[in-house]
């Protein structure tokens, strides 16, 4: 039976253009940058795989196994209109208008159209939520997804909230903690006492009874039914790559190191502030608490009625799984991947407002503005650039800077980190118009520049950057205990200021700029130093091989060097997908080992399926990809006077670094068989 409230609800057709206009020129002046870190380290590359061969499972850099239904709308898009970032940047927005829909239908069924209207307003403003709107990322899709599922899980159509919540499980994988969490709280209701207090926490807030009357088994076999395509999109990965849940250093990243007691408390704090009071979302927190101590406000002597408490608890036990969950896993404690629960917290808080203050209305002005001011403001404390408009401001310096180093060095070796070098080497992520020749490290530590300085003869320009944003007068910043428990459980480091990398780098600063705490400028080496460095080099062949530089030819090769405790290891896995590729790799001995290498020393070729270790490298190969074509391949493996003309090199350096050495290239190929 249709309710007064929701016959007067507008037409989604209108709420959707309002919406999508009203964020469209929000966007306006965003639509033209380039893309930003993950978009431009994998899905941006990903999508365009997708585009341009067909294929599900990206070669243009290492898969960490997302789904790729995401990929395929942006894909889809560049086919029909043209690859361009004003494109990718509205059909992502689209993909938001479309989730504040979701957002708008939620807070409708759980609460009125008033409470609705002002949730999906505060939704829309607040930073983190407006900065996604248009990045080519995951977080936000899956987040409206399954705000279109709870809201169906709500109305009682199964069949509707097993297509929703599939679809959000097929746009990230971690979306599937919501149906799951859902699923067993119906399971737990119906193993509770059948006590009527107990039991009126399974109903519905049209007062149906959703723990046993209304067909419970169908309802967690809708909520369970997205396991399948999650399921059957894992095995499709597996069999083409040879991993379920991404390459080995995804995984061990984001699952593996997360597993520590102390770092997931230090996580679930982080979580619960992103959860209830992240870039001014305290605001809004502490407005509804101080409201909780004042009566409903009466309309026509009958209490203002609120969100039901069996609806309440649903987005409990799905803001609940998102915080634990995200504490447990997920190597970067990132806000977005607090999305599909914050929208709830904001809809229970705009009906506690509405409930209980007369001018509800002046309150959650008051909280859009602090939203506004939040795009802007950069918070005391260390944050990601993508949580507000500080994300731009890295984006423009970065531009500033490659545009500077490509027009006075375009035949020059840079040294720089990621994701710079890949904004240099892909010229279609559009900074640069011609790939530059890049010689990659993990940072602009002190140690990892130092590092550098041993082998500066491979460079002749620096381009430096701050690869993490630090406030000027930070909180805490006295207390040592709290920087190591960074240093140990998130990898917090600090970045050298471009003087001081200049001077240990020996040369001089050509280039620099400023935004907002963040910073880049290019370093020129000083041709002494080069001179000198290149002097360091003659040594004998036969002695205690510090570097070697091999060629591999490959289906494609995964970065293994990633961190420096990676580079450490004597072993390193490779992966190899379809489309051939050169990938030029260094092999590294640390100063603290005994192993000797000789430049006659036979290495195996990889594995076609990439599941293979090429053991005989060792202790560490640090590769990099060229664009350029390949030539004949050859079955097993072959020495070569040099290696393929030109190659884009990327370095990753160890933290002991290195000494050159000259030894002979070798050629690998994929064989025949």
């Amino acid at each position: 039976m249709t309710s007064p409230i929701r016959s007067a609800s507008p037409h989604p057709a209108i709420v959707f253009a309002v919406i999508f206009v009203a964020i469209f020129l929000l966007h306006l002046p965003l639509l033209q940058l380039p893309y930003f870190w993950d978009e431009a380290g994998y899905y941006i590359p990903a999508a365009r795989d997708l585009w341009l061969s067909g294929s599900l499972i990206p070669h243009t850099t290492v898969s960490n196994a997302h789904p790729p239904l995401v990929m395929g709308w942006i894909a889809l898009w560049w086919k029909c209109v043209g690859y361009a970032p004003v494109v990718t940047r509205s059909a992502m927005l689209m993909v938001a208008a479309f989730s504040l829909l979701g957002v708008f239908r939620l807070a409708e069924r759980a609460a009125n159209l008033q409470v609705a209207i002002a949730s999906t307003l505060c939704t829309a403003l607040y930073p983190v939520f407006l900065v996604q709107s248009s990045l080519a990322q995951v977080d936000l899709a899956a987040a409206g997804l399954t705000f279109w599922g709870l809201s169906a899980y709500l109305d009682e159509r199964p069949f509707a909230v097993a297509i929703w919540l599939s679809l959000a499980a097929l746009a990230k994988e971690t979306a599937i903690l919501a149906p799951v969490a859902l699923a067993a709280w119906e399971i737990l209701g119906l193993l509770m006492p059948k006590r009527e207090a107990l039991q009126g926490l399974w109903k519905r807030a049209d007062g149906v009874d959703t723990g046993r009357a209304a067909r419970p088994a169908r309802r967690v076999v809708s909520l369970l039914v997205p396991l399948l395509p999650l399921t059957l999109w894992y095995t499709y990965h597996y069999s083409r790559t040879g991993y379920v849940f991404g390459n080995p250093e995804f995984f061990r990243f984001n699952v593996a190191a997360t597993l520590n007691p102390w770092r997931f408390l230090l996580a679930l704090s982080l979580r619960l502030w992103q959860a209830f009071g992240y870039l001014h979302l305290w605001v809004l927190t502490v407005a509804m608490l101080l409201a909780m101590f004042l009566p409903p406000i009466k309309d026509d002597g009958i209490d203002r009625p609120r969100i039901t408490i069996p609806v309440q608890l649903i987005f409990l036990v799905v803001v609940t799984a998102y915080v634990v969950a995200m504490a447990l896993i997920g190597g970067a404690v990132l806000a977005r991947y607090m999305l599909p629960a914050v929208p709830l917290v904001i809809i229970v808080a705009v009906s506690t407002l509405r409930r209980r203050l007369r001018y509800w209305s002046a309150a959650v002005l008051a909280v859009a503005v602090a939203f506004v001011v939040a795009w802007f403001w950069n918070p005391p404390y260390g944050f990601s650039p993508e949580d507000n408009l500080a994300y731009r401001d890295y984006v423009v310096l970065h531009q500033d800077g490659e545009r500077f180093l490509e027009a006075r060095y375009p035949m020059e070796h840079a040294l720089t980190a990621w994701p710079a070098s890949d904004e240099l080497t892909r010229p279609w992520l559009g900074y640069v118009t011609r790939p530059v020749q890049v010689v990659r490290i993990e940072d602009f530590s002190l140690e990892e520049v130092l590092s550098a300085a041993e082998f500066r003869s491979h460079f002749e320009v620096a381009l430096v950057f701050s690869t993490k944003y630090e406030p000027a007068h930070p909180m805490l910043d006295r207390w040592k205990a709290w920087e190591n428990l960074k240093r140990r459980f998130f990898g917090f480091h600090r970045d050298l200021p471009p003087a001081a990398a200049a001077q240990i780098l020996g040369g001089r600063v050509v280039f620099s700029e400023e935004r907002k705490g963040q910073w880049v400028a290019v370093i020129e080496m000083e041709q002494s130093e080069i001179q000198n460095a290149e002097g360091m080099s003659d040594v004998p062949a036969y002695r205690c091989i510090k570097w070697q530089e091999c060629v591999l030819i490959t289906s494609h090769t995964s970065r293994p060097g990633a961190s420096c405790s990676e580079s450490r290891e004597a072993r390193v896995r490779w992966t190899s997908v379809s489309t051939l590729h050169f990938t030029r790799a260094e092999t590294i001995i640390s100063r603290c080992s005994s192993e000797v290498m000789r430049p006659g020393i036979t290495l195996r070729a990889l594995s076609p399926t990439g599941g293979a270790v090429a053991s005989s490298m060792s202790p560490a190969r640090i590769p990099t990809r060229s664009a350029e074509p390949t030539p004949p391949r050859t079955s097993g493996v072959s020495s070569s006077t040099g290696p393929p003309s030109p190659a884009i090199r990327q370095v990753m350096v160890p933290r002991w670094g290195l000494t050159v050495s000259t030894t002979a290239s070798k050629i690998f190929s994929k064989p025949t068989s």
